[in-house]
């Protein structure tokens, strides 16, 4: 694979991991996110001051120019911040790429000024201190960004899909993957002793995706809780569930979905969709992920960009807008989002839990709950959840 390196070992190690020991369903683009961020940490990992050992000896050897000492030390700096702002690199890399430009800015500015003074050239002593000075300037406004900046895959979808059929060609190992959501309209009968009972909770996920894998893992039974998506899956229960849904007074619905446009509509869509809860007094809790949670994080989430996504920001409805602050707007009419399948299977079901834990008790304590916008009291955000999300980073 060019010049990604992957082994038996390293793929059998990260299919085990995601799945937590194959305990855990996982959707193919979950393997997508967590080999990219594997391979991003085992490629690219940098000695802090690795680089000395290369700029030492070019700076003996260019010494007796100082047009040569300049280029030399353009050439670092060029580098690291290139290297810095890489959409290619892990964070862990672009943070140890705008330290060193921080290092190499105090290399310049004692070096330069000894130099400038023995060879008495104010000229000299004029250019170290700006590249110097800079080269600290830069490196520090890199370190403040590096949570904000946008990546890139390093590969596809359809590689991992053909890694996956020549592994288990070779293996022939049943793995906890998930296949696409099937989109079956049949209904399906349901025991009307079933169908006399309601739920308290129900959560509901902006894809077919999302609540395939809650599904898929038993996150409703074990949390007593409806899932459902915006989409209408599970079809073959969809309307069944619902009309059990609708005769509970007290429900309450946990909305959880990607950090772009049309998640970030997911509760004003529930609020106003005659096929949800239009008209009706219900309980609707929003546990992310919201720009607010990228932002307040400051960790490094897999941020990716796309015109249709600031399109789509200019789109929103102006309740929408008006729940939103003037940074999350201007963060997500960049064209920035997150996608809620770059989190393990593990991680999203563990901040789930903990969203509906925090907010469980609205009426006796909500402490912990953040009031969005002036609709009422059907959109909350659970502020544990951004340190959830960041504790699980």
């Amino acid at each position: 694979m060019s010049n990604i390196k992957i082994t038996d070992s390293f793929f059998a190690k990260a299919i085990a991991d995601i799945s937590v020991n194959n305990t855990l369903f996982f959707t193919p683009k979950q393997l997508l996110y967590f080999l990219d961020n594997r391979i991003r940490k085992k490629s690219n990992s940098i000695s802090q001051f690795g680089w000395l050992f290369i700029y030492i000896p070019l700076t003996f050897f260019a010494i007796s120019s100082t047009v040569g000492l300049m280029i030399v030390n353009f050439i670092f700096v060029w580098t690291f911040v290139n290297q810095s702002n890489s959409s290619k690199l892990n964070n862990t890399s672009r943070r140890a790429n705008a330290r060193n430009l921080q290092i190499l800015g105090g290399i310049i500015l004692v070096g330069g000024i000894l130099i400038s003074i023995n060879s008495n050239s104010f000229s000299f002593f004029v250019i170290v201190v700006i590249m110097g000075m800079l080269s600290i300037y830069l490196g520090s406004q890199q370190l403040g960004r590096i949570g904000f900046l946008r990546q890139e895959f390093l590969f596809s979808q359809s590689q991992v899909k053909d890694w996956l059929e020549r592994w288990q060609q070779m293996n022939g190992s049943v793995l906890k993957i998930l296949p696409s959501p099937n989109q079956e309209n049949k209904p399906t009968s349901i025991n009307p002793d079933v169908t006399a009972y309601s739920f308290d909770r129900l959560v509901v996920c902006d894809s077919a995706n999302i609540a395939q894998l809650l599904i898929a893992n038993n996150f409703h039974f074990e949390n007593n809780c409806a899932i459902l998506s915006i989409t209408g899956y599970p079809q073959s229960i969809f309307d069944t569930t619902m009309q059990m849904l609708r005769r509970n007074p007290d429900l309450k619905v946990y909305a959880v979905h990607d950090c772009n446009s049309q998640g970030i509509g997911l509760v004003h869509n529930l609020r106003t969709n005659a096929n949800w809860f239009l008209h009706r007094e219900i309980t609707i809790i929003d546990i992310g992920l919201m720009p607010r949670q990228i932002i307040a994080t400051k960790r490094g989430m897999f941020i990716q960009f796309s015109p249709q996504s600031a399109r789509a920001a200019k789109q929103l409805p102006k309740e929408v807008r008006q729940s939103l602050s003037a940074e999350e707007l201007r963060w997500l009419e960049s064209g920035n989002f997150v996608e809620l399948e770059s989190f393990s299977p593990q991680k999203i079901i563990k901040v789930l839990q903990k969203g509906i834990a925090g907010s469980r008790d609205l009426e006796s304590d909500d402490s912990s709950l953040l009031l969005v916008g002036d609709t009422g009291n059907d959109m909350y955000v659970c502020s544990k959840f951004w340190l959830v999300f960041s504790f699980c980073l």
